[in-house]
């Protein structure tokens, strides 16, 4: 085991590293990150922030030689700088993990081989393979480039060939896949942290909405049939266990075909849509992710409250700062902000956990504190008449 008083490693700065770091030090651990990004959010409150490339050599070793251990906030690092670092110092989730979540081929083939139900799919590496993804997958459709998309960024939806074509030539010949648009009943997320050991502790299921590719809402518990809820759980535990990985993971899944589980994505790291474990449930993601960092035994994943986690986008710092006495006004409802200076339109700064009796009543009480940030800021009430 890892214990307080060391020094661990995260590769990336943004709100996942920051809410990591938080976190770890307020376990006791010192925390280093490395981002490129001089004002990243992780790295203004980290021990030590190393403002590097992720490939850069002094930078690595310099991780590599101070701490007992790394993990990483988003799978975008390259794999190979992982592999890396694992050759001298304990990387979890391991690199072989992170490569199959950081290329939706890979990713889609894993899938397969292995027996998870995906939706129906084929590659797109070249204009020629156009007409014959297209007849395989048919209409509607969405194409998703292989690397770096997330947030609706490099996904277009098609309805023909024609617009098939216009898609792949906007993303400059990247390759692709070519997925069929399912007809949604509801999208789930199942996040859960397995242990060194193979010990497994799975957060109740979520149910998310999603704004132009954008998470909107996470809310939880789920509103779907017991049943389904066990399924989902019981197959994000089996994709971790199959894959051996250690760390925090996501699961990302929708439900069509009258209640059918069809696997989306996998998110290698904590996820969005389980912020809501920050004021909701025994143990947090972020904790759970030291916890398994660390070689310690995993901490409770238990629901404390019914929740609905809100995201806070850009677009409400039109006007300047947003009105927060709006939503802090009102009971149950925590935030949490990421500390970017830069707001703009689509970017994430943060968040609301809304916390109440039922999932509806979270929900409805999200979208209203999320609807008060948007409201002018009330007026001051009036100084109380002197009576001396």
């Amino acid at each position: 085991m890892i214990l307080p008083g060391a020094v661990l490693g995260v590769l990336g700065g943004g709100q996942l590293g920051r809410m990591f770091t938080v976190r770890a030090r307020e376990m006791g651990y010192q925390v280093i990150v490395l981002d490129p990004d001089h004002g990243s959010p992780a790295g203004a409150i980290a021990d030590h922030h190393i403002a590097a490339q992720y490939d850069d050599a002094i930078a690595l070793e310099e991780m590599a030689t101070k701490c007992a251990a790394i993990t990483t906030e988003f799978e975008n690092v390259p794999a190979d700088v992982l592999a890396r670092l694992a050759e001298r110092v304990p990387v979890r989730p391991g690199p072989e993990a992170v490569a199959i979540a950081q290329d939706r081929i890979a990713e889609k083939a894993y899938l397969q081989r292995e027996g998870f139900p995906t939706t129906p799919f084929q590659v797109v590496r070249s204009p020629d393979d156009l007409a014959r993804a297209w007849d395989a997958v048919g209409s509607p459709a969405l194409l998703k480039t292989a690397r770096l998309g997330y947030d609706g960024k490099g996904q277009a939806s098609v309805t023909d060939r024609a617009s098939l074509t216009d898609a792949f030539a906007r993303f400059r010949g990247a390759s692709c896949v070519l997925e069929r648009r399912l007809d949604l009943e509801a999208e789930l997320s199942v996040v859960l942290a397995r242990g060194v050991d193979g010990e497994l502790a799975c957060f109740p299921p979520i149910e998310n909405v999603h704004v132009n590719g954008i998470l909107y809402t996470s809310t939880v518990p789920a509103r779907v049939t017991t049943a389904l809820t066990d399924e989902a759980r019981d197959l994000a535990m089996s994709l971790a266990a199959r894959l051996e990985y250690v760390g925090v993971m996501a699961v990302e899944m929708f439900v069509a075909d009258g209640g059918a589980l069809f696997v989306n994505e996998l998110a290698p790291r904590p996820h969005n849509s389980a912020h809501f474990t920050l004021d909701a449930c025994v143990t947090d993601q972020f904790e759970q992710q030291v916890r398994a960092l660390c070689g310690l035994p995993l901490g409770d994943p238990r629901l404390i409250s019914p929740v609905a986690m809100i995201n806070l986008l850009g677009d409400l710092w039109h006007d300047g700062d947003p009105p927060w006495h709006n939503a802090l006004s009102r009971h149950g409802v925590k935030l949490h902000l990421y500390g970017k200076h830069h707001p703009r339109p689509g970017r994430k700064m943060g968040h609301l956990n809304c916390l109440a009796g039922s999932a509806d009543e979270a929900l409805a009480l999200a979208l209203d504190a999320h609807q008060a940030l948007a409201a002018p800021a009330p007026a001051p009430a009036p100084a109380a008449a002197s009576t001396s």
